[in-house]
């Protein structure tokens, strides 16, 4: 066998800074949800900015999940408790949170409430 053939069966790609950047960041974000101990991700991150290779760096993360957690998707109705507040501080500022919170209602649900009710009637009046 010779060398670039070799080479082509174990191809040991090198890491870029970058790489052990988004590496850490994955490491911190297990860490902050209970993954981790802190010991654990000091160790981890001074492994990950010692790795030389791709394969070095996927060995930290290999025990872990690889897909962060998605964030729960944002609530239908608009948080009242801050409208309240907004209310007493601010009313300026609570017509335009209520505003955008009913445009985002609106854009999930493109058809208007007023329109179900004559659907299911058989009019408009």
């Amino acid at each position: 066998m010779n060398d670039s053939e070799e080479h082509i069966a174990s191809p040991a790609i090198r890491a870029s800074d970058a790489e052990r950047d988004r590496v850490e960041a994955q490491l911190q974000h297990h860490y902050a949800v209970g993954r981790l101990t802190l010991p654990e991700l000091e160790e981890r991150v001074v492994a990950a900015y010692e790795a030389r290779t791709r394969e070095q760096l996927h060995a930290l993360l290999r025990d872990l999940p690889s897909e962060v957690e998605k964030p729960a998707s944002p609530p239908h109705a608009i948080d009242s408790r801050l409208l309240i507040v907004l209310l007493c501080v601010s009313p300026p500022a609570a017509l335009v949170y209520w505003v955008i919170s009913q445009r985002s209602v609106r854009r999930r649900d493109p058809r208007p409430q007023a329109l179900e009710g004559a659907h299911e009637h058989g009019g408009l009046c």
